[in-house]
């Protein structure tokens, strides 16, 4: 039995192409980057190579671009580190966060509020997980140091209108901070391509999203934001980030971002989201009472999710593993926990519908004829758990 995976917002597989990059400083450029020997060097060559790749996908200088060990920690450092970093600058203490955010800002922004007396605002969601313009600007004031807002989110894959959003913080005096670790590979970084991230001052991006490694990810920073790092030690990443570089995973990741820019052009994406939307048709057809979450065309091309009354997600999901079907309920984060999502309840889902939450993400290579098969086990599934 052949496997149908449509959890791909969960990770994705490595691509041969990033296996092969990555191959040489695992074996014989294993050097430490920081080392001035010539194994080093070589190892310093790669890392500098695979940054200067990144900043010009992205329409930044090198510089600009900090590696880390994955989005979460980017986004720690984003949130923790321009809120920190715009405090020390005489910023006051106040930050607005979305209240579909992806747990590391959530978690992050809790802790600026226990430990450093920062006053948290949610930004409120419609019941599609749209953020409104007009909730933002009654929460921004003279002393908000951060607004942070997704791109698109994991779970219900919502595209948020961060252009207009990042104005209205910029409008104050605040930083903006964009996590578009759902987004990158079908959306360029580059704001001089892609106009909606013009307006941040930090985007979170993450390699095994897009066919990378897992385990490491990049803040790229647009302005020079006073930013207070979150990991201390040897001073790497321009003293950012300290830590050994993971210089095979960057070298992957950036290899991974190159390719992904190069296949999603606009007709491909154009493509995809024809496919999601007969996937969306199918799966409302023939699942009885199914539900889309999230805004029904403002949302990821290969994102698809639903709830089903009456049926529990983790039931669904484990009949469709059965029959090939790689799904999830949500966040692949919060996977295992009883408690309905925090996304599906900003929304106003009630919490025994938000259980029964499920999610269907897929890549450029998955077909319409997939989907549909998807479409058709999730519909015998649902109807041999259907009490």
């Amino acid at each position: 039995m052949s496997l149908i995976d449509l959890d791909q917002a969960a990770t994705t597989a490595v691509r041969r192409e990033v296996l092969e990059a990555m191959w040489p400083f695992l074996t014989g450029a294993y050097g430490n980057a920081s080392s001035r020997h010539a194994l080093g060097r070589a190892s310093a060559d790669g890392l500098d190579a695979a940054r200067s790749t990144v900043a010009r996908l992205a329409g930044v200088r090198a510089t600009q671009v900090v590696f880390t060990g994955g989005g979460t920690e980017a986004d720690n450092l984003a949130v923790i580190g321009l809120t920190l970093g715009a405090i020390a600058a005489g910023r006051g203490r106040h930050i607005v966060v979305s209240a579909i955010e992806h747990e590391a800002v959530r978690a992050s922004a809790d802790y600026l509020a226990r430990w450093h007396g920062v006053e948290v605002s949610v930004l409120p969601v419609d019941n599609s997980g749209l953020v409104r313009a007009d909730s933002l600007a009654a929460l921004l004031r003279d002393d908000t140091a951060l607004v942070s807002v997704q791109h698109a989110n994991n779970e219900v894959g919502t595209l948020q209108p961060v252009q207009q959003l990042g104005e209205q913080a910029r409008a104050v005096g605040a930083r903006f901070h964009v996590d578009a670790v759902q987004t990158a590979g079908w959306v360029s970084l580059d704001a001089s391509v892609s106009p909606e991230l013009s307006t941040a001052d930090a985007v979170t991006v993450s390699a095994h999203k897009l066919g990378g490694p897992k385990g490491v990810g990049a803040l790229i920073l647009r302005t020079n934001a006073p930013l207070e790092p979150v990991i201390h030690g040897g001073g790497q990443e321009r003293d950012r980030r300290s830590g050994t570089e993971n210089v095979a995973g960057v070298v992957g990741f950036a290899r991974a971002l190159e390719l992904a820019a190069a296949e999603h052009d606009s007709a491909t994406v154009a493509r995809v989201a024809v496919d999601r939307d007969a996937f969306i048709q199918a799966v409302e057809h023939a699942v009885p009472g199914a539900q889309l979450t999230g805004h029904r065309s403002q949302r990821l091309p290969a994102h698809a999710s639903f709830v089903v009354p009456g049926i529990g997600g983790e039931p669904l999901l484990v009949a469709l593993d059965d029959a090939g079907v790689l799904a999830s309920s949500g966040s692949a984060c919060a996977a295992g926990r009883d408690e309905p999502s925090p996304v599906l309840l900003a929304m106003g889902v009630d919490p025994d519908t938000a259980r029964t939450a499920i999610r269907f993400t897929w890549g450029v290579s998955t077909t319409q004829d997939e989907l549909m098969r998807a479409a058709e086990l999730l519909a015998e599934s649902a109807a041999r758990l259907r009490p």
